[in-house]
């Protein structure tokens, strides 16, 4: 007896062709109505399918938020966030609740379509619409060190590839794109396009950088796809582009959602960014600035009496000389303090010409203080 199985064709419902029919029906287009009635109830499965899955993303996308602005109000000390607080973790876990619901009714929708009987439609296909990758699952985690180096690899060797596709308009041309570049459809050309993101916008470069934001947008629903599916993302960013393509007015709106909130992100972001180049800047410019006791000039001079400072100002020695002998020697004597440790005020100051040395002319004693006086 043979080893062969031929059970596997019991599940196969026969062409449309090949029942017998009375001679007084109309046998073609008997025919062709079951042909059409098969071919409705499988784009409504297929439809059914989608839904699910943009239902799944779409909740995905709302519990990222969720914990998002949990994690933000858990770390903040304020009352307001406090109260907030528990709200917020009540919608997370409503969110996760919704998220298994998801899973549950796609899990079902795949038994759902393995049981179904094939036919002369799902029985051959056109070649070449989809990619199947195998991959070697990872046996352990990467380490933070690990995914950095793997990052910096990949944007070192194909920097320009993505940068290309972060320029790319069209969804038929950043699909053409892609069939030609298929590694590029993964984790660090999405990283990469986030930075390039902020780079843009730090550079004022706004129109830029929201088309590259688009493109952004574009490969992170390619990876949350695959994520649903659980695939190879390079498996299936084609059948992204045909649900965006033809997508509904709910899909289209989750995209752009999506899109209009990344962008704000970056413009966050990027004001961060900013702000604190100016204040490594100006800490910098403060430090080159310190004296010899380790004050900042500028600081001592906006603490000075504002007589003092008029003196500064006009560069007027003796008007300096007269407030001087007017002040409490004790005050006199802590701003001549500031005033040294911070290299406005040069104590003994000699100029040395040969073997003669001579005292700064720019000195009085008032009282028990000498006070020394330096401009610059």
């Amino acid at each position: 007896m043979s080893g062969i199985d031929y059970s596997v064709w019991d599940h196969i419902e026969v062409s449309d062709d090949e029942d017998d029919t009375h001679p007084n029906i109309d046998t073609p287009s008997l025919f062709r109505w079951r042909h059409q009635a098969r071919v409705e109830r499988m784009e409504e499965f297929q439809k059914k399918g989608d839904e699910l899955d943009k239902g799944l993303a779409e909740c995905k996308r709302k519990l990222a938020d969720a914990q998002k602005k949990t994690k933000e109000l858990a770390n903040s000390a304020t009352d307001d966030a406090k109260a907030e607080l528990s709200k917020a973790q009540a919608e997370e876990k409503k969110l996760k609740k919704e998220e298994r619901e998801w899973e549950k009714k796609i899990e079902e929708h795949r038994r759902e379509e393995k049981k179904m009987p094939w036919n002369v439609d799902t029985l051959s296909k056109e070649g070449f619409s989809k990619s199947i990758v195998n991959v070697k699952p990872d046996p352990s985690e990467e380490t933070e060190e690990e995914k950095e180096q793997k990052h910096k690899t990949f944007v070192d060797k194909y920097e320009k590839e993505i940068k290309h596709f972060g320029m790319l308009r069209r969804w038929d041309d950043s699909q053409k794109y892609l069939s030609d570049n298929p590694h590029l459809v993964c984790e660090e050309t999405a990283n990469y396009l986030v930075i390039m993101c902020i780079d843009l916008e730090v550079e004022e470069k706004h129109a830029l950088m929201e088309q590259v934001a688009h493109q952004t947008i574009v490969m992170q629903f390619i990876l949350e796809l695959a994520k649903s599916l659980k695939v190879d993302p390079r498996g299936c960013f084609r059948q992204f582009f045909t649900k965006i393509k033809t997508a509904d007015q709910q899909y289209q709106d989750a995209f752009n959602d999506e899109l209009e909130s990344f962008k704000e992100r970056v413009r966050g972001r990027a004001k961060i960014r900013i702000e604190k180049a100016m204040k490594e800047y100006e800490e910098e410019e403060r430090q080159k600035r310190l004296g010899p006791g380790g004050l900042d000039p500028v600081d001592v001079y906006e603490s000075l009496p504002a007589e003092m400072q008029k003196c500064f100002d006009e560069k007027d020695i003796q008007m300096l000389q007269d407030v001087i002998s007017k002040m409490d020697p004790t005050e006199a004597k802590a701003h001549m303090k500031r005033c040294i440790d911070s290299g406005l005020w040069v104590p003994n100051s000699k100029v040395d010409d040969g073997d003669d040395k001579e005292e700064d002319p720019l000195h009085e004693k008032s009282g028990a203080a000498t006070i020394y006086i330096f401009f610059f």
